[in-house]
């Protein structure tokens, strides 16, 4: 009983001198990395960081943060933020943030609002916390530019996903709810009042491979940028619009897509029309571009659903014959 006893109090010992290094470390390594963010410029600041959990937990906890990048223009405050993990699992995290954070770009602010927004985050276990998996949800999330705060962009809800596949390629997935778009961004795709206010479902499956991994330097030095990017499937419905994607296009270094992407439109004529309402199409092409679409539905089998590619070339972006205009430059800042 005494050497049952002797063990039991070792183990309690040696684990709580774990629990302890763990916390004293966590501690120092976040104080180096706050100060070595103001050593290259940014704003990196906390009223307060704690960590907590013992024994089985590392609850680090961050209190009127604030991070600004001078290079990008972007920054972040939240009124607290925690990382938190099992003491013997450190590797897998769970992020939580507060229901109103400040994002501020070098346009404008934005107010975030949300109930319950977290993610979920598996890193490799080494000094370059690559990660491997990760997933982000939120509820009843709301970005509202401080200027204008009766611009309000709302989604019910939204699922971000990320698994890393390759050395350099990742699996992402997007899955948003409800979405009701601000009032000028409403009035400005759907000028006649067409469609219900809210976009029913967004949906995406896609794999991106990049010039390099994202892991810390992601955020300390340069994003990774898009070399390739292949859509396994993206869905949009609203209304009775419904709108499908699939294809693959390479990046160049200068950022220009070049590849092709499926479009499939089912109640095409609609969307053709809204497009003409909204200035997209000129009202004397109308006709023509009805015309043409048509035959290519027909050829399809459902005079209803329109196959079209949508073709990067050139830095120009080309809707099956139809010139559209220049491509997206695709960068990461």
């Amino acid at each position: 009983m005494r050497f049952l006893l002797a063990v039991i109090v070792i183990a309690a010992s040696g684990w709580s001198g774990y629990w302890f290094i763990g916390q004293s470390g966590l501690n120092r390594g976040f104080a180096a990395w706050f100060e070595s963010r103001r050593a290259d410029g940014w704003v990196a600041e906390a009223s307060d960081i704690t960590v907590q959990g013992f024994p089985n937990r590392f609850d680090t906890g961050f209190t009127d943060l604030v991070l600004a990048d001078p290079e990008t223009g972007l920054a972040w405050e939240a009124e607290f933020f925690q990382i938190l993990a099992l003491s013997y699992q450190p590797n897998h995290l769970i992020a939580v943030w507060p229901d109103q954070q400040l994002i501020a770009t070098p346009q404008e602010k934005f107010l975030v609002e949300s109930e319950d927004m977290r993610a979920s985050l598996r890193i490799a276990p080494d000094t370059r916390l690559a990660p491997e998996r990760a997933t982000l949800t939120a509820e009843f999330l709301q970005i509202t530019p401080e200027a204008r705060p009766d611009e309000a962009t709302a989604l019910t809800s939204l699922t971000l996903a990320a698994e890393r596949q390759q050395e350099t390629e990742y699996r992402l997935g997007l899955s948003a709810e409800g979405l009701t778009l601000a009032a000028p961004w409403q009035a400005r795709l759907d000028p006649q009042g067409r469609l219900p206010r809210q976009i029913s479902g967004l949906h995406a499956d896609l794999t991106v491979r990049f010039d390099r991994v994202w892991d810390r330097s992601a955020v300390e030095d340069a994003r990774p940028q898009p070399t390739e990017i292949k859509v396994k499937l993206a869905d949009a419905k609203w209304g009775q619009l419904h709108l499908q994607a699939a294809g693959e296009v390479t990046v160049t270094p200068e950022g220009w897509p070049e590849g092709e992407i499926t479009l499939k439109a089912r109640n095409w004529r609609d969307m053709l029309r809204i497009a003409a309402e909204t200035g997209a199409v000129p009202e004397s092409m109308l006709g023509t571009l009805e015309n043409g679409f048509s035959l290519m539905a027909q050829m399809s089998g459902n005079p209803e659903t329109l196959d079209v590619p949508l073709t990067f070339r050139n830095g120009r972006i080309q809707l099956g014959p139809i010139p559209i205009g220049p491509a997206p430059v695709l960068r990461l800042r």
